[in-house]
């Protein structure tokens, strides 16, 4: 005589939280954003509570998972100051070497050009494009 039957007890509801439990677990085990190695798991409880007389009884049921974590996610940022307006910004850089430029940045916009004692500076990266300065042949000079 089976005394419990999941597909029947409760009017089913048991083994339907145990097919969603089941659900939950594969669909995270073919997740690529969780390790491979970490332990998943069903576990079911039944309660029972019964009343002075023992002749009645409250059955409480719950289905828990044991889930993997999904892995972190990881990026890099440079950081600094505004030159123009003294700002302090983050910027990401992920998979690039940290102040490396990419082509498609070389030209510098207009709004980023500055003069400053006589130089034309690009404000975002600091460099100075022209100089204002005299540029002195040193094997010319006078000695």
């Amino acid at each position: 005589m089976d005394l419990l039957n999941l597909g029947e007890f409760a009017g089913g509801a048991l083994q339907e939280k145990a097919n969603g439990a089941m659900q939950k677990v594969l669909e995270n085990m073919q997740d690529p954003n969780t390790p491979y190695k970490v332990k998943r798991g069903i576990t079911i409880k039944i309660g029972f509570v019964q009343n002075e007389d023992r002749d009645d009884v409250m059955v409480e049921m719950s289905v828990e998972t044991k889930l993997a974590p999904s892995s972190p996610v990881h990026t890099m940022m440079s950081i600094g100051r505004d030159l123009e307006n003294g700002e302090v910004y983050a910027e990401e850089y992920g998979k690039q070497i940290k102040g490396q430029m990419s082509l498609d940045f070389a030209r510098t916009p207009a709004g980023r050009v500055q003069q400053i004692d006589g130089d034309t500076v690009d404000t975002q990266t600091g460099e100075i494009i022209e100089t204002g300065s005299k540029v002195v042949d040193l094997r010319k000079a006078a000695l």
